[in-house]
């Protein structure tokens, strides 16, 4: 059993959950929480309150943020648990790192479901609009464990509490 904390990101499209599963999942380990969305720079915010789609120009400068705040963490040996869509493996492996040192939880379920929650969802600079852009991004992980959005938050949790227990860590 590993007595250092978890570097965990949750993630998926939009609506999927990622926040609200993420926040929770880093209470129950005692760990940070840590929003994605809060390291794009003003100019990608904006571009997606317009309803415009990010590149992957866009995007790398925010990756690479990420990256490194995933390296400060690993070096305060705190943990943490980052909401983050990661929607291409090519953006996964810049969070990952070279020392793979980054658990993937993958938050799907049906488009209907995902619409529902956007189109319910109030005060967030995100569009539903963008879903389906999401959708066609999205290359899903085979480095991840998949969780089924159709199962309640807490049952989540446990599952990836379960997971994270079965890889060594430490999740009491």
């Amino acid at each position: 059993m590993s007595d250092h904390k978890p570097i965990v990101v949750v993630m998926g499209v939009t609506g999927a959950g990622k926040t609200t599963v993420g926040r929770a999942l880093a209470a129950r380990l005692g760990i940070p929480f840590f929003d994605a969305d809060d390291f794009h720079p003003p100019a990608n915010l904006k571009k997606m309150r317009a309803g415009d789609p990010l590149t992957d120009a866009d995007r790398q400068p925010w990756l690479l943020a990420l990256r490194s705040a995933i390296d400060d963490w690993l070096l305060a040996q705190k943990g943490g648990v980052l909401a983050c869509s990661a929607l291409k493996q090519q953006y996964r492996e810049t969070l990952e790192g070279p020392r793979g040192d980054v658990t993937f939880f993958y938050l799907n379920g049906p488009t209907s479901l995902l619409r529902s929650r956007l189109e319910a969802r109030e005060g967030h600079f995100m569009p539903s609009s963008l879903l389906q852009s999401q959708l066609e991004t999205l290359e899903p992980p085979s480095n991840a464990l998949f969780l089924d959005i159709q199962r309640s938050p807490e049952a989540l949790v446990d599952l990836a509490l379960g997971y994270l227990g079965e890889l060594g860590f430490r999740v009491d």
